[in-house]
């Protein structure tokens, strides 16, 4: 699970991995980006959606013969209702006893302005194509939420905080991979 603040590289990071193991990515906007044009960010009925369509995903993946999933996910460490969102995405996986990890990425707000307009960024989630409201619920996102676990989670082996600021996505990945030493997939695999 790669979580961090918005524009942080969650997603970015998480395909470089991807691209290594042969693990999938479950990016946080999957989810979010088919029910904008219905419901209001925020809506219960928004909240319903995106959240049952993630746990049923995570669900099947985790009863599946797939090796595991990469996901992203804003986590506002001072809300009680994202630790317990964040404990329901990990349990369907953590029941069948598989290794959970948690990687926290974070990046200064200057730089995560500037990675809020990247083309990779804007082509995955069209909502953060208006990027004047984009900018302004990054930097509202920031004052209103604790979007760093501050140590919290520090020691713990299932655990890695990455500063990603000048690493590129490919370091950040290959930092995060031979930490947790999760096993690469040969060029044979990747046919």
């Amino acid at each position: 699970m790669i979580v961090g603040p918005p524009a942080v590289g969650k997603m970015t990071v998480g395909e470089q991995i991807a691209a290594r193991t042969g693990l999938r990515v479950f990016h946080n906007h999957m989810a979010i980006e088919p029910v904008l044009p219905f419901f209001t960010f925020g809506s219960p009925a928004f909240g319903r959606l995106v959240d049952g369509f993630r746990r049923n995903l995570i669900e099947e993946v985790a009863a599946s013969d797939l090796p595991g999933m990469i996901l992203t996910f804003v986590w506002a460490f001072d809300r009680p209702e994202d630790h317990e969102a964040v404990r329901g995405y990990i349990e369907p996986f953590r029941r069948r006893g598989g290794r959970i990890l948690f990687v926290e990425l974070q990046a200064t707000q200057e730089e995560r302005l500037r990675r809020n307009t990247e083309p990779s960024r804007l082509l995955a989630k069209p909502s953060k194509r208006d990027l004047e409201w984009s900018r302004r619920n990054l930097l509202e996102m920031d004052e209103q939420y604790r979007l760093t676990s501050d140590g919290a989670f520090d020691g713990r082996d299932d655990y890695l905080c990455v500063d990603n600021t000048r690493l590129s996505p490919a370091e950040a990945a290959r930092l995060i991979i031979g930490h947790f030493a999760i096993p690469e997939r040969s060029s044979r695999d990747a046919r």
